[in-house]
């Protein structure tokens, strides 16, 4: 593992916190390939970009932006997030590593256009290793400030020749897997006239419902954004409910596409549905999670599989491949459950098995991707 940090030389003194030893061991137990830091005095940028595997090609993933509680919070995210890319990338078939990037966005951004343009020149360093995309708090017109200063950038504008928000193709393969998924636990063949309900609306959420709802599905949703909520509710005629309420409501399908770790101790006891398949990354706080759900007979589809949409798209320039690979989703997820019921043993085990078969063969046991911000 190497580790690089980039300050500006005002800044000679930052160095590794006390827990940096336990971050290293973190790193070495995740099987890491490197970490990177940089911090720019006059955008406020503050970024983190994790590079898990370059295996299999350079490491493609999101640049998230959120105002983190503090940089351990933002540097797992960085490290599970681009770990699980590497498992999506690797179970999708995709020719592609996993990375991340995370920035700690600042109370303000003065100038958007300098801060992404910044980001850009970070991504630039590494030559080529990472590329970068659209994810929470990120739109593609800030992947057009990206691209201005480097090449490594996906899901830029439309009219800048890019392939735009890769939301809809996300949303798309995760109601592929819902259908799968219900075709496993319910032995349904159709959507119409389950309750499913959606924890997140903004834009997967907001996709996702949409594809739903014209499938007969009926509808609850909860985001911390009421205007998300309302736009919900008057195109779809939804209920709503508050984000604390959303995980007890009794439902058919449970619909994660928020942020991480929203299965954790605490509403894994609320739950009150038979499938839980959703758009979020690192759905789980916990990897022994997988084994409650799996007990309690709730079908969890891996949320690496099931959202592989999106990176399938700004991985790919041929529409028809595009298309081919969000089909093979539900086929990839039948496996999953197949083998998971056949073996006794959860479905996220199962999944992180196919993707270490086809990702490192021989190579030694990795962990669980999980989430512990």
């Amino acid at each position: 593992m190497t580790a690089n940090a980039i300050f500006p030389a005002e800044h000679p003194d930052i160095t590794f916190s006390s827990e940096s030893s336990t971050l290293f061991s973190r790193c070495e137990s995740m099987n890491f390939g490197d970490l990177h830091f940089k911090w720019d005095a006059e955008t406020q940028l503050r970024a983190i970009i994790a590079i898990h595997s370059t295996k299999l090609g350079p490491a493609l993933g999101g640049c998230r932006c959120l105002a983190y509680v503090s940089e351990v919070d933002a540097i797992n995210d960085a490290l599970n997030l681009s770990q699980a890319m590497s498992y999506k990338a690797a179970i999708t078939g995709l020719k592609q590593g996993g990375g991340k990037a995370v920035l700690m966005k600042p109370p303000t951004i003065a100038d958007r256009k300098k801060y992404f343009q910044s980001f850009g020149d970070f991504v630039e360093s590494l030559g080529g290793r990472y590329i970068t995309a659209v994810d929470s708090g990120t739109n593609p017109e800030d992947m057009d400030y990206i691209a201005s200063r480097t090449q490594y950038v996906a899901s830029t504008s439309r009219s800048h020749g890019g392939s735009g928000d890769p939301s809809p193709f996300t949303a798309l393969g995760v109601r592929y897997g819902i259908e799968a998924a219900v075709r496993h636990r319910l032995q349904r063949e159709t959507l119409t006239g389950l309750h499913a309900v959606i924890q997140g609306v903004g834009h997967v959420g907001y996709y996702l419902a949409k594809e739903l709802h014209k499938l007969g599905v009926n509808l609850t949703v909860a985001d911390t954004d009421g205007t998300a909520v309302k736009r919900c509710i008057d195109e779809f005629g939804t209920s709503a409910v508050s984000p604390d309420e959303i995980f007890s409501v009794p439902c058919d399908i449970f619909i994660p596409c928020a942020l991480g770790g929203v299965i954790n101790p605490k509403t894994v006891k609320k739950l009150n549905c038979k499938i839980i398949g959703g758009a979020a990354n690192n759905q789980l706080s916990d990897s022994t999670l997988d084994e409650i759900l799996a007990a309690r007979h709730i079908l969890y589809a891996p949320d690496y599989v099931i959202n592989a949409g999106g990176l399938i798209q700004v991985s790919l320039d041929d529409p028809v491949e595009i298309e081919a690979r969000i089909n093979d989703i539900p086929n990839i997820l039948d496996e999953i459950f197949t083998r998971a019921k056949a073996e006794m043993r959860p479905t996220g085990a199962i999944a992180d098995i196919i993707a270490k078969e086809r990702f490192y063969a021989s190579a030694p046991t990795l962990s669980r991707p999980h989430n512990e911000g």
